[in-house]
């Protein structure tokens, strides 16, 4: 019924004992739930509007400007691994045009830079911010006017001066080794566009603000900005915080995190003419590559719907003093690696595990769980695979086979006294429900993978930062 698949690459030691073939599995038919989720925006908002017609988006992609950055990223890029989205969403700090009036600096510099990181099926969402005080190794760049920049080491933000946005793209692709999909910019005007159409945000201060360069004041506690307020806030380094980059990365991911909440909330989304504002302003106020094209975000659109705010958060990358210069940063990379090897791994936080059912064996530890994986998928390898990921987790595989037959269904099959080996296994592949059989070899359980595949729980998921700020929080919770 099964016979052995021949490995694609040298499998871990497994135990000597042998496994007999379980039965073949019965079909059973599973009721999938269809989540959606809407992408669009600023500063990490998703959105799900009720107008959604061919029309509809056709305005709003009318609306957006679009740079192509295609020949700017280079050959070596990392690669897609998922269904994830990786969206960089960069704040200008350009003077042109309706900018000038916030004075003649010259150059442009990515005054934020946040890579969006959105889960298959959209089940969850993280900013992730970069400080500006970075210092990095950034890779050679192409000029708009066809000139090359070469590699050179500086401040982060200075990719964006050098190359516009493909640079910053290209320069965080090398930094974090993770496949960036689009990229969205915002400049002051726009940014106070977006806001604006939101009605305002609600902020809270520790104390009364009066700073008259800034043109910001504010009084203590809970209140909601508009306009050139919420831009003060957002931007003034000085009379709020330590005067710190990261100082005002906090305060800036505390002012995203309530955008989110104000744009997801049932007001916004169950009144049509406020969401096609919204998105309308949003739209307006954006500049994007030319792959976020009017198909993409009917996708989106279509797949994506109802994001809460519970399911966003906002982290900054780890970092630490940089040696030769105490005002700026380096990336603290024994921190900083396991947080972009989760993105690009798309590691989600997992739902706890299970409590046992009233009179249930509890789990054993993996060690004790003699195990047999076999392919009922009809995709080559994927039985290896699945063992070699869970041999990596402690049990003892004892067989990889293939089914004679296919089947949809993933099951989890067990012997006599291997309750408990069966209860650990379904942790660790959560989804499929043990069954006993009498058939099978006493202590032993067989995990059969069906075309659903065989998705292992997370057990390094996306860390948890220090000052991490989730989007359903109370704005004045800290301050």
């Amino acid at each position: 019924m099964f016979r052995m698949q021949r490995a694609v690459a040298p499998p871990p030691v497994y135990y000597a004992d042998s496994a007999p073939p379980p039965p073949e599995p019965p079909v059973r038919g599973r009721l999938w739930r269809v989540l959606g989720w809407v992408s669009i925006g600023l500063s990490a908002v998703l959105v799900a509007g009720s107008l959604t017609t061919y029309g509809f988006w056709r305005r709003l992609d009318g609306q957006i400007d679009r740079e192509d950055v295609g020949g700017k990223l280079g050959d070596h890029r990392p690669p897609k691994l998922n269904n994830s989205l990786n969206i960089l969403l960069m704040g200008s700090d350009s003077r042109a045009g309706e900018n000038a009036r916030y004075g003649t600096e010259a150059g442009q510099r990515s005054d934020t830079t946040i890579l969006l990181h959105i889960s298959p099926g959209g089940e969850s969402a993280i900013g992730v911010s970069f400080p500006r005080d970075s210092m990095v190794r950034m890779p050679p760049c192409k000029r708009r006017n066809g000139t090359t920049v070469p590699a050179q080491f500086g401040m982060i933000n200075a990719a964006f001066s050098n190359g516009g946005p493909a640079c910053t793209w290209k320069t965080i692709e090398s930094l974090t080794k993770i496949h960036i999909d689009h990229y969205v910019e915002v400049d002051f005007a726009g940014f106070k566009r977006v806001v604006d159409a939101l009605g305002g945000v609600e902020i809270c201060v520790p104390r009364r603000i009066d700073d008259p360069k800034a043109e910001l004041h504010l009084r203590a506690g809970r209140q909601v900005v508009r306009g050139d307020q919420a831009l003060g806030y957002v931007r003034t380094r000085y009379v709020l915080g330590d005067g710190s980059d990261l100082d005002r990365i906090k305060r800036q991911q505390a002012f995203m995190a309530s955008v989110v909440k104000k744009a997801t909330g049932k007001g916004m989304l169950t009144d049509p003419g406020r969401t096609y504002d919204f998105l309308s302003a949003s739209t307006r106020s954006i500049k994007a590559d030319k792959g976020l094209s009017l198909s993409v975000m009917q996708k989106l659109a279509g797949s994506l719907r109802g994001m809460s705010a519970g399911k966003v958060r906002f982290v900054t990358v780890p970092v630490e003093a940089y040696p030769q210069d105490r005002n700026r940063v380096q990336f603290a990379q024994a921190a900083a690696e396991p947080l972009f090897r989760s993105i690009r791994e798309d590691n989600k936080v997992p739902e706890p595990a299970p409590a046992p059912a009233q009179n249930q064996v509890p789990p054993v530890p993996p060690a004790q769980v003699r195990l047999g994986v076999f392919n009922a998928s009809g995709t080559g390898g994927l039985a290896q695979r699945t063992a070699d990921q869970l041999a990596e987790r402690g049990f003892q595989i004892v067989k990889v086979g293939t089914a004679k037959k296919r089947f949809a269904r993933t099951q989890i099959l067990y012997g006599a006294g291997a309750e408990g080996q069966a209860a650990r296994t379904a942790i660790a592949v959560p989804g499929p429900r043990p069954r006993p059989w009498a058939s099978a070899r006493p202590g032993y359980v067989y995990l059969v993978v069906g075309r659903e595949g065989a998705r292992l729980r997370v057990i390094n998921p996306v860390p948890k930062m220090a000052g991490e700020i989730r989007a359903d929080r109370d704005i004045c919770a800290q301050t």
